[in-house]
């Protein structure tokens, strides 16, 4: 299964349109679960957070000062993570980041870039590497 913790609603059809394309897409490879959680201050995303998370799950934040990979290496992380754990959550935190302490829980920090986004548009941006990453791993054609 994959969990991916978001804070922060989708207000914007576009978004919502791409993101359920995507949900869509990966849930022919793997089981996908999106849960999200409504914006409020650091403190109380934090313990909203910790409600969600499984201490057997390999945890992934998403965080500007973890990792980067390419979509290969995110792939190739995915399929090993996969043979010893049967459940990977990713959190994106909200406007404010995520806790400390939730960021201790981590497996794993990856960032996507330096850049800012907004939540929604990463969102749809992770679900879609997340998808690639599936077709990398089926050796399966999709758009360079």
């Amino acid at each position: 299964m994959i969990n991916i913790i978001c804070v922060g609603k989708i207000k914007e059809n576009y978004l919502k349109d791409g993101i359920n394309d995507y949900q869509k897409r990966i849930s022919k490879y793997h089981k996908i679960n999106i849960i999200e959680l409504p914006d409020n201050d650091i403190i109380n995303e934090g313990n909203e957070i910790i409600k969600h998370l499984n201490k057997k799950d390999y945890i992934i934040v998403l965080d500007i000062t973890g990792n980067e990979l390419s979509s290969v290496e995110l792939a190739d992380k995915l399929d090993k993570t996969f043979i010893i754990n049967s459940n990977i959550t990713f959190i994106i935190g909200g406007s404010n980041g995520i806790r400390d302490d939730i960021k201790e829980l981590a497996n794993y920090r990856l960032s996507f870039s330096k850049l800012t986004y907004p939540h929604g548009l990463f969102r749809l941006i992770l679900l879609e590497q997340i998808y690639r990453s599936f077709k990398i791993l089926n050796n399966e054609t999709y758009h360079k």
